[in-house]
């Protein structure tokens, strides 16, 4: 099993997510928890650098790799999903859990769908 990570879950998911993510021996934390909520995503991510956290979120703008290259952050995780309620996204992410103990997120974006996962380098 590899390390735990850390994760920051954005403000535009369940922050029941950190919840999860802790279950699982995680550190997590949320934007709202931190005081980011309505932040820039700039500012955000900046505070993710500042902390090695994974960012968490449902904003596609992160899975830009032009603006946000993967090697420069701890790890981007980017949840593309049809149906976004808070049953699909906790189920999707639980199925995600899994791969986080057999896989590395740090420099890496993965781009996770309903039945897929894609990972970019």
């Amino acid at each position: 099993m590899r390390a735990s990570n850390r994760f920051k879950i954005d403000e535009n998911l369940p922050g029941d997510l950190a919840n999860l993510l802790e279950g699982a021996g995680h550190d997590a934390t949320t934007v709202s928890r931190q005081g980011l909520g309505g932040a820039a995503d700039r500012d955000v991510i900046a505070a993710c650098l500042q902390e090695g956290r994974v960012f968490v979120t449902l904003d596609l703008d992160f899975a830009d790799i032009r603006h946000y290259p993967p090697k420069e952050h701890a790890g981007l995780i980017v949840l593309r999903l049809g149906r976004q309620d808070k049953a699909t996204v906790t189920d999707v992410f639980e199925r995600l859990l899994n791969m986080l103990t057999g896989e590395s997120v740090e420099g890496r974006l993965w781009i996770v769908e309903e039945d897929r996962v894609r990972i970019r380098e």
